[in-house]
């Protein structure tokens, strides 16, 4: 196997896709580089920038979240962060550039998961950002690279080949490389694309092209250009205000709710005199974890967000430290959880709700439900709200200074005539006391 391995190897270092392949690679030897963000010191070749980055975007499950189900934003954004810096200064590329790539990166992953019913559910067999993220990223590099008609579908085939990651790794650490890969895969499909590379136009009209990841896909002609809407005017995403699977946000909302009844004037929550927690919740078995045991677990747990809150009437980053999740009163807490799954709460980011009763030993009940919490399309986060998540999650890699200036800079995207002026910002070196604090 070893001798014919061999054999087979050296033969096809003459064929036409392995030129083409080596061309491709040549990327990682010369001086092309781009940031990883917050990281002064750490320069990469742009297909690897783009996968660390989009890891970071999804490493805490805190990234935003589209109907049909899927993390849109994190494949797409990091390739053109990472085209913006690595590409040759003249000509220029604009905030107006990037906003356009990034809508027509978001744009493809919604008209994609529209052609499918499947879509519209939470996803059991795959995890989607794995699926329509690549072909978005692969989208989004093709218009900031400018590619031909002929190009962008060739781009878009290959990105199929690169699509897919199994929901077995939901709720581990593996679940950041589905939004990374798919930054990583789009960008180098677009590279092969421009090297001449070819797959089959029709991948996505195709029952054995696209179609293969959903078992109902219809693909449907575009609208014409001159009488489009894109798919973001129409619908909003949900941001997340805690880092955790977005069906555990209607969990937190009705706990919340729940403890208003139960705790007064700053007072313990009572857990000695409870005697069971019910959420009527849709039945999502990769979020069904009793007793979670990492950080990855607790952000996919129900069971864990619902005690959470009731015990600390607030959930935040720290929520999710593995000390945290162990300590004894949480896990006396999830001993006297149960899940019920009524037949019209469907697992579906549009129509699911959240029932939780709790029962006291002296036989009171107290039941809650929610169903749109505040973060959501249907309710969805303001202006001010948005800007204080960024705050606070970019303080900690930058200074004051900087995170206003980022806020002010992507609100007037438009505007902005160079990108070098954003991407320069996001490599700052950390002042001193935030690193102390890090390490």
């Amino acid at each position: 196997m070893i001798l014919d391995t061999l054999g087979v190897g050296f033969l096809g270092t003459s064929t036409e896709v392995f030129q083409k392949a080596r061309e491709y690679s040549k990327i990682y030897s010369s001086n092309v580089s781009s940031t990883v963000w917050g990281q002064p010191d750490f320069r990469l070749p742009p297909t690897y920038a783009a996968f660390v980055n989009g890891v970071a975007v999804h490493s805490m499950d805190f990234d935003d979240t589209w109907y049909p189900a899927t993390h849109p934003s994190g494949a797409v954004l990091p390739v053109l962060m990472a085209l913006s810096e690595a590409l040759p200064p003249s000509p220029k590329c604009s905030g107006l550039d990037l906003l356009l790539a990034f809508n027509v990166g978001i744009e493809v992953q919604g008209r994609l998961m529209h052609f499918s019913k499947e879509a519209k559910d939470i996803p059991k067999r795959f995890h989607p950002p794995s699926v329509v993220g690549t072909l978005g990223s692969a989208a989004a590099a093709s218009k900031f690279l400018g590619l031909s008609m002929t190009e962008c579908q060739e781009a878009l085939a290959i990105a199929v080949s690169h699509a897919g990651a199994p929901m077995a790794n939901a709720a581990t650490q593996t679940k950041p490389l589905h939004v990374g890969n798919a930054a990583r895969h789009g960008l180098e499909a677009a590279f092969l694309a421009m090297l001449g590379l070819q797959g089959n136009k029709q991948v996505l009209d195709m029952e054995s092209g696209f179609g293969a990841f959903y078992a109902n896909y219809a693909p449907k002609i575009l609208p014409d250009v001159d009488s489009h809407t894109w798919l973001l005017d129409q619908q909003d995403v949900a941001f997340k205000l805690f880092p955790a699977h977005l069906a555990t946000h209607w969990v937190a909302d009705a706990a919340a709710s729940v403890r208003k009844q139960l705790v007064r004037d700053r007072a313990l929550l009572p857990t000695d005199h409870m005697e069971r927690i019910v959420l009527r919740i849709p039945d999502v078995q990769y979020v069904n974890r009793p007793f979670p045991d990492s950080e990855p677990e607790a952000r996919h747990s129900f069971q864990y967000v619902a005690c959470a809150m009731l015990l600390d009437g607030a959930i935040t980053a720290s929520s999710f430290h593995k000390h945290q999740v162990n300590r004894p009163r949480v896990r006396e807490l999830l001993g006297k959880v149960e899940l019920e799954h009524p037949q019209d709460n469907l697992p579906n980011f549009n129509t699911l709700y959240c029932e939780i009763s709790v029962a006291l030993k002296d036989g009171a009940i107290f039941t809650e439900r929610s169903d749109t919490f505040y973060g959501h399309w249907r309710k969805p986060l303001s202006q001010k709200d948005l800007q204080e998540k960024f705050r606070a999650n970019a303080c900690r890699m930058l200074s004051c200074h900087t995170v206003e200036r980022l806020i002010e800079i992507v609100e007037n995207l438009e505007d902005l005539e160079d990108c070098s002026v954003l991407t320069a910002l996001l490599k700052e070196p950390s002042p001193p006391e935030i690193v102390s604090k890090s390490l």
